[in-house]
């Protein structure tokens, strides 16, 4: 094939300069039925079959290299053929003479054919699509895995990633309360994947039966709901770019935090500071974009959604509440009732018949017991002996006046002091460890070592008013005996002074 500078050469010589084709051929040295092909087209045509070439050696075993690669399609992707493999398939079980090139040219055709096409979609402004990913970070100096929600406004590319410990109900929920408030306002639309979260079952006709949260979330927020095909993440196609490029920019290299409340900030940051930048083709930038978008979003609700789980659940015989694999105590008032406990993100709340009854801190560990030593002092009270024993007071940080007032109270008192020290420690359920420890100081350093006591001086200090103690009910006290003085009692200075 000749040079595209031969053709112009050739075709300047004969159309522009207006000499003969026998002329260009003598000039440029090549046949007159080259010169003539030049002449009829501006460039090389380039070679062209007219007849496809047959393939007979190959041609009776084209279904099994096409039955080859169908199996591949459901085969682990470090386990499906190679052109080279089919090729020895066909040559050693098959008894095919012919040569490998033929087997590649067909396998990368047939491969093209397998391969799924796509439409182009046009995303109209005020829908929303929401998926998680997974990253690695450091969390409280923990190395852990952590798992980040996104919600991708398509017209616009406006990103919004928000992690967590664990992707679960709670997550899900405060993924779209947080980013409901974040964008001010709630998409017309959301499109997700098949997430059990949301999806409680597939039926046979592809409509889905929504599990009792996703549909509280829906129902308070009034969104519509889409979901994609099962296994077809490309359904989705931004959501899953934005999980992408958050793990690839916001979280490369491994973010450092002190708590996943500084981390979220970060990413918070980070989604606003995306939106001064300019996404693919597009000439504004996408926070402008996203300007078309609130437009069509819908108002905030005047009340947020509670981003929480919530499950019912028994209280057992030693207080405690079974959620997520860990155990959780409530007063010991309450043993036995029935319960219902609210999982957020970091907070479980048990309430019975409507009124919460306890409060702790989230645990993600498997097997846990969290307690809080007041819910059992009452019990305790009842049971002083158990004082040194009770699971939930072990490792119970108190200030250091509680022991020296506990030594004092059974040095004095013996097991009745025991019990006034348990009576002490139920001072807390009313009010501050703080005020009753330093009460607690107070009485020891008047020496009013008693339960009595230290309660009317906490009370004193929470109403602000002058304490009024009446000491003479405390027997430990030194007495103090003053006496009328009388004329007699100075003749004894008298007799001093006449010595």
């Amino acid at each position: 094939m000749f040079a595209v500078e031969v053709y112009a050469a050739v075709r300047h010589f004969v159309m522009i300069e207006k000499n003969s084709q026998r002329d260009a051929a003598r000039v440029f040295g090549l046949s007159r039925e080259t010169i003539s092909k030049m002449c009829r087209f501006s460039l090389p045509p380039g070679y062209t079959r007219t007849k496809p070439v047959a393939k007979p050696k190959l041609g009776a075993l084209l279904p099994v290299i096409d039955a080859i690669l169908a199996a591949d399609g459901v085969a682990p992707v470090k386990q499906r053929h190679t052109a080279k493999r089919i090729f020895e398939r066909l040559r050693d079980e098959h008894d095919y003479a012919g040569g490998y090139t033929v087997v590649k040219d067909h396998v990368r055709i047939a491969r093209g054919r397998l391969r799924e096409t796509f439409v182009p979609l046009a995303h109209p402004p005020g829908h929303a699509q929401v998926d998680f990913g997974e990253a690695v970070g450091v969390i409280g100096g923990v190395r852990q895995k952590i798992h980040f929600f996104c919600m991708d406004v398509p017209q616009s590319d406006a990103p919004f990633v928000k992690a967590y410990p664990r992707e679960t109900t709670e997550a899900f929920l405060d993924g779209h309360v947080s980013a409901f408030a974040f964008f001010g306002g709630v998409p017309l639309s959301i499109l997700y994947d098949n997430t059990k979260i949301a999806v409680a079952k597939i039926c046979g006709d592809g409509k889905r039966e929504r599990t009792r949260a996703f549909t509280e979330l829906q129902s308070h927020y009034l969104f519509r709901d889409r979901f994609g095909r099962p296994g077809k993440g490309n359904d989705k196609g931004k959501v899953e770019g934005l999980v992408k490029y958050a793990r690839s920019n916001f979280m490369t290299p491994i973010p450092h935090a002190a708590s996943f409340e500084d981390l979220n900030a970060m990413l918070a940051d980070r989604c606003r500071q995306r939106q001064g930048e300019i996404a693919g083709r597009h000439a504004e930038t996408i926070g402008k974009r996203l300007v078309t978008d609130l437009a069509a979003f819908r108002d905030l609700p005047a009340v947020a959604l509670e981003p929480c789980e919530k499950r019912a659940a028994r209280v057992s015989s030693t207080s405690l509440v079974r959620y997520r694999c860990n155990d959780y105590s409530v007063p010991t008032a309450f043993g036995f009732r029935d319960v219902l406990v609210k999982g957020f993100i970091d907070e479980v709340v048990i309430l019975c018949a409507g009124e919460e009854i306890a409060r702790h801190r989230r645990s993600y560990a498997s097997g846990a017991f969290v307690f809080d030593p007041l819910h059992y002092l009452m019990l305790i009270e009842m049971k002083p002996n158990a004082l040194d024993q009770a699971a939930p007071l072990q490792g119970w940080d108190l200030p250091e006046a509680f022991q020296h007032l506990r030594h004092l109270l059974e040095a004095r008192m013996g097991n009745r002091g025991k019990r006034e020290f348990i009576q002490v420690l139920r001072l807390m359920e009313a009010m501050p460890m703080e005020v009753v420890a330093g009460a607690s100081s107070e009485a020891i350093r008047l020496g009013a070592v008693g339960f009595d006591a230290i309660k009317l001086i906490a009370l004193s200090r929470i109403e602000r008013r002058p304490l009024r103690l009446d000491l003479a009910r405390y027997p430990h006290l030194p007495k103090m005996d003053v006496r009328t003085t009388a004329a007699a009692d100075y003749a004894v200075l008298v007799e001093s002074q006449a010595a």
